[in-house]
Order: structure tokens, then C-alpha cells, then sequence
């Protein structure tokens, strides 16, 4: 599903990623660890295509197309998915009208109908029922005066309804409790399948508990230095990175 190709990407002038190569597989949890200033959100900000992050060589196929060149619109339409570390609040702009034309916007986009009110508030409350979240996140505005925990699990309704094909997970358990946690990682859990792929990026073991991976890579200094299963989690829990950094070198 996702291929990247020795991709180099500077911000502000300055190379953070050095030659970064990944194959994500549909239907695989990929975790990436590594210490502060990896590279590893810069990698998340790249792929959905951020502004200010700029790739200077490489490639970036997403099921076969070159998507470096593509506005983040065009590459959430394609199935690109990212949850933010820290999520804006968008003050006087009501949730529902938020997802409802986001929505929309990506059918649209893929030349499909767009949803009426009905329709859409028929997919809102499915949704909402599988993953066990209150309806009144819909009533409030986008992120607004929500806690760490409310932002994130609206994050996850927001890919339970958009239902793309890569999910990126932008240290999406920073700042929660143990059953802020739980919530999004069940959230998460019930939207795998097949047809989806995860990118988890994390500091710590402790998300990997609840979202299994089904391979964990270690990043530092803009590149792979590792690779391998749930384990190689649990041992970086362990030993943390610096005998892994050192033979890197």
C-alpha cells in the first residue's frame, strides 16, 4: 500500500529525513519508535502533505501513485488519513458540520453522492454506537474546550467515519490517562481490517499494548536503524535506544 523510496524532506531549511525507506502492506499495523527529534511526526507531516514540509528527493508511492506532488486534500481523497499529536480546536465551528463536509468533500472527490443530513446522520450514529462514544462531541465545536482524551477519541470518530486506507497516528497517546487510552486504542482496534493499514508512531511501549503491531521499526536521526516485531518494543522498553543509536553510526 505504501511505498517510500529513499525520501530526503527539509524543514525550514533543514534535511530531517536522510534517506528514510519503509513498505507498509494492506492490512498491517506498522509502529514506529525513536527518540525526540527522530524525525518521526516530521515523516507523519510529510506523508499527508503539511505545509512547510518539503520533500527534496525520494519517492512516495500510495497504492502505486506518486503522491509527493498531490495537495493534502487530493491525498485525504486518496485514503490518507493523519491524527495529530496535538488537535486544533477550531472554535464557532460546530462538529457536525465539520464531518459532514469533510465527508462530502472526500466523496466528491472520488466522484461519488454526496450524503444528505439523513444519510449522514444515519452513518454518525452507527458509528458512534460501535465505538461507544457520546453524541454530545457532535453538539460542541470542533475540539473546543474538549480534554486531551475527548480530543483524541473525536479524532478516532473522525477516522471511524472517513474511513481511509492509511491511518497515521501521530503519538496519539500523549497526555492520556490509562482509559483515555484504552478508548482510542478499542477505537482503533475495531477499524483494522484488510483493506487498512496503520502507521503508529509512539515513544512508548505502553500504546502497543492495546494496539498490537504487527511489525515495529525504530527510527533515528531521519532514518530505519531497526526493524522487527512486537518485541523489538518490549526490548527498546528494556534498553531504550542508545545501543541501537550507537551502532547505527
Amino acid at each position: 500500500m505504501l511505498e517510500i523510496k529513499n525520501l530526503h524532506a527539509c524543514v525550514g531549511g533543514k534535511e530531517i529525513l536522510k534517506g528514510f525507506n519503509l513498505t507498509l502492506e494492506a492490512g498491517k499495523v506498522h509502529a514506529i519508535m525513536g527518540p525526540n527529534g527522530a524525525g518521526k511526526s516530521t515523516l507523519g507531516y510529510v506523508l499527508s502533505g503539511r505545509e512547510g514540509y518539503e520533500i527534496t528527493s525520494g519517492e512516495v508511492l500510495f497504492n502505486g501513485t506518486n503522491i509527493a506532488e498531490l495537495e493534502p486534500e487530493e491525498r485525504a481523497a486518496l485514503g490518507i488519513f493523519l491524527a495529530f499529536q496535538y488537535p486544533v480546536e477550531i472554535p464557532g465551528v460546530n462538529n457536525t458540520y465539520f464531518l459532514r463536509t469533510a465527508l462530502n468533500a472526500q466523496r466528491k472527490a472520488r466522484g461519488e453522492e454526496e450524503l444528505d443530513s439523513m444519510a449522514f446522520l444515519k452513518q454518525v450514529r452507527q458509528k458512534l454506537s460501535v465505538l461507544h462514544l457520546k453524541d454530545e462531541l457532535l453538539h460542541r465545536a470542533v475540539n473546543s474546550g474538549f480534554s486531551g482524551g475527548e480530543k483524541k477519541r473525536n479524532e478516532i470518530f473522525q477516522l471511524a467515519l472517513l474511513e481511509p486506507k492509511l491511518a497515521i497516528l501521530d503519538e496519539t497517546d500523549s497526555g492520556l490517562d490509562i482509559d483515555a487510552m484504552k478508548a482510542v486504542a478499542d477505537g482503533v482496534n475495531h477499524m483494522r481490517s484488510p483493506e487498512r493499514s496503520f502507521l503508529v508512531i509512539t515513544h512508548y511501549q505502553r500504546l502497543l499494548d492495546y494496539i498490537k503491531p504487527d511489525v515495529v521499526h525504530v527510527m533515528h536521526e531521519g532514518r530505519l536503524i531497526a526493524s522487527g516485531g512486537p518485541e523489538l518494543a518490549l526490548q527498546l522498553e528494556r534498553d531504550g535506544y542508545a545501543d541501537l543509536a550507537a551502532g547505527a553510526r
